[in-house]
């Protein structure tokens, strides 16, 4: 749903529950009501239309924190990043960007080039005969890998970005295990073993 507040259009995320009030909040530029079940779409609106004033304040607070410093990990590196810079820059502890969509853009980029090479690296050492995997990137909430054997797709979890680089490593050498061993059997982990020996830290350390 979207409404418009001074000229401008805003997305509304309802979030149904069993609460007895309504309670309207902003953030990353949505508006985010919290209703009871029974609250009909023309009620939320008539609050929010109401409350315009507050909203916009809400709006404005959370439109600063793209201009605070912000923390955030790049594998398992901890950043502050500063907006308000012309070029994207590392610098010891601090990314230096112009915003928030040009950095995105450049991680991304970034991700997808360091994901292929890792895969490629892992790929090529393989002794055992695999196909050639085609490499997926996506946000996952489940699963930090996928394997599908029939079409040779190998997806991984965006937010593996987060962590050192080692558990990218882990998980990929997991996936292309499964193209021998489709299963969680004893051969397969040895194989894992074979490619990464110290899969075991790793995968303690996603699931931390």
């Amino acid at each position: 749903m979207l409404v418009e507040i001074d000229n401008k259009e805003y997305e509304v995320e309802i979030i149904k529950k069993n609460n007895r009030n309504t309670y309207v909040r902003v953030k990353n530029g949505k508006i985010v009501v919290s209703t009871n079940y029974l609250t009909s779409k023309s009620s939320i609106l008539k609050l929010i239309n109401d409350n315009k004033d507050n909203i916009i304040k809400m709006i404005d607070n959370d439109s600063k924190k793209i201009d605070r410093e912000e923390k955030f990990y790049y594998f398992g590196k901890e950043y502050d990043v500063i907006y308000g810079f012309q070029e994207i820059e590392f610098s010891d502890d601090k990314i230096y960007a112009s915003d928030e969509n040009k950095l995105k853009k450049y991680i991304d980029k970034e991700i997808a080039r360091i994901y292929s090479e890792r895969m490629e690296y892992y790929y090529n050492k393989f002794e055992e005969r695999i196909p050639v995997p085609n490499l997926k990137i996506r946000k996952m909430t489940s699963r930090w890998g996928v394997c599908n054997i029939k079409n040779h797709n190998i997806t991984l979890n965006y937010q593996l970005s987060k962590y050192n680089i080692c558990c990218l490593d882990y998980v990929i050498v997991h996936e292309l295990s499964h193209f021998i061993h489709p299963n969680h059997s004893r051969d397969f982990w040895n194989l894992v073993g074979k490619y990464y020996p110290d899969y075991k830290k790793c995968r303690k350390m996603l699931k931390e």
